[in-house]
């Protein structure tokens, strides 16, 4: 009977928890499945895992009982109430020294709370997120593990099998403490965000400024797939592009611009504000889509709003599709570099010791944002791991050069011809202001002194906060508590 026990298993029977297990299997571990609906149990052991090694159980008492130890219990179910249901579960079932590990999207402060908990009753918690989608589940997914290190060495051998391999190397290693691994995870989907958009207004460019058609458009970003932006979520825009309904339409023009969105995009843009790091395209990223939601609202403004008459580009087609490309290129680069900033400013914060060459390589393959630009993104960390940001590394800036000229009459276009360019506009935005010596602040630092007394440095004494009288009649009371 000890032979038979399973080396881990897992909670949550939906289609990304059966692919895990089916993937775990293939790569050797004997896995149990359990769902909260035990019929699933039996539908999922009767057809999809038929003739595999896999084994049921019909309650968490019975799972429990079938796992080798240290017990090795990875939960995939809802973020929030439900993770938390389950942990308090298996609590009474479990051993000092068991494990139990959350593949969901939860958010990272959760993480970290239920790290606390589980390490004062003797329990190892891990926190991992996982990328890819249902295809990155069974074949190979982008796995991001963080939490109680002691859990490690005994999840390594099955995590690092199942991922995704880039260059031969698993895309999986050990992020760091307590909320890490999910803190990542979220950084990482909100990239995603702003990849996405970026990709969408350049469709919007072309296809509005210049007329294109979708199969048009396809081919063209289908070319940029096999260069620098050679990625996941270009070539499946290629794919999009190109797709016919049965009457021998493009697909993609008959759906609803309406994005939906699971939040994790909004939890990202939300920490860059609470830690003062400017991710500024994530968050212009979130707010296109909550834009793109009020569709009904949008097409009654758009019989009364008007914008420039001429709205097609008169120039040379070939030319302004380079720049585009340019454009988006440029625009990834500040999007990743601006990632990479809060990674820096939430490990400061948290005392994590983050590895950025590594997180690269963990994205490289497997999740949503893989592409062979984030090889580069190694290299660069790999070279200089106290790098600051990603802009001042030469290969980048070198590349931000390079495009620049291009990305500039992109945007300034696109204002001429009224087509909205949020995320292209804003990563040129922060690139300039992050490239300025001197940007305006002083005078917002004047502004907030003179009617709150908020206080200022000078140039010349900087740490040194001071107050104006600015009018001869608010007094020398300055409200050094507002000071920011």
């Amino acid at each position: 009977m000890t032979d038979t026990k399973a080396d881990i298993a897992l909670i949550g029977l939906a289609v990304m928890g059966q692919n895990l297990i089916l993937n775990m299997n293939d790569h050797g571990s004997v896995v149990c499945a359990f769902n909260r609906t035990t019929s699933k149990v039996d539908d999922f052991l009767n057809n999809e895992a038929k003739g595999t090694k896999v084994v049921g159980a019909h309650s968490l008492k019975e799972m429990v009982s079938k796992l080798k130890k240290p017990r090795r219990v990875m939960i995939l179910v809802k973020a929030g109430a439900a993770v938390d249901s389950f942990i308090d579960q298996l609590i009474p079932l479990l051993d000092k020294g068991d494990i139990i590990i959350d593949g969901g999207n939860s958010e990272y402060q959760d993480t970290q709370r239920r790290c606390k908990k589980l390490a004062e009753l003797g329990l190892l918690y891990v926190g991992s997120g996982v990328s890819g989608g249902e295809e990155g589940a069974r074949y190979g997914p982008s796995l991001m593990p963080g939490g109680h290190k002691e859990a490690w060495p005994h999840i390594k051998p099955i995590f690092q099998g199942i991922a995704a391999k880039a260059d031969g190397e698993p895309c999986c290693d050990w992020v760091g403490e307590d909320g890490a691994g999910h803190y990542v995870k979220m950084v990482h989907n909100g990239i995603e965000y702003g990849d996405m958009q970026l990709i969408c207004e350049a469709y919007h460019l072309m296809k509005d400024a210049l007329g294109m058609s979708s199969g048009e458009m396809s081919e063209v970003f289908d070319e940029w797939n096999k260069g620098e932006l050679d990625s996941f979520l270009i070539e499946i825009t290629a794919n999009i592009l190109k797709y016919k309904d049965d009457d021998g339409s493009y697909l993609v023009e008959k759906i609803r611009d309406a994005a939906g969105q699971k939040g994790t995009g909004k939890w990202t843009a939300i920490s860059g504000l609470e830690y003062g790091m400017p991710v500024t395209l994530i968050a212009e990223s979130v707010f296109a889509r909550c834009l793109s939601s009020i569709k009904d609202e949008r097409v009654k403004a758009s019989t009364v709003l008007s914008g420039p008459s001429d709205t097609k580009f008169k120039g040379d087609k070939k030319e302004f599709i380079e720049s585009i490309r340019k454009a988006l290129y440029a625009s990834k680069i500040v999007s990743y570099a601006q990632g990479f900033m809060l990674l820096r400013e939430a490990a400061a914060k948290f005392g994590w010791k983050l590895n950025y060459g590594g997180i690269a390589l963990m994205w490289r393959g497997g999740c949503i944002i893989r592409s062979v630009f984030l090889g580069k993104i190694k290299e660069a960390f790999d070279k200089n791991s106290d790098l600051s940001n990603l802009l001042l590394d030469k290969f980048f800036s070198d590349a931000i050069h390079e495009c620049q000229d291009g990305w500039r009459q992109v945007v300034s276009q696109a204002v001429l011809l009224g087509i909205p360019t949020p995320a292209l506009s804003c990563a040129l935005a922060f690139f300039d202001g992050y490239r300025s010596a001197r940007v305006p602040a002083n005078l917002i630092q004047a502004q907030r002194d003179y009617f709150g007394a908020h206080t200022y440095e000078l140039d010349a004494d900087p740490g040194k906060f001071v107050h104006t009288n600015w009018t001869g009649t608010g007094g020398n009371i300055s409200a050094s508590t507002y000071q920011a």
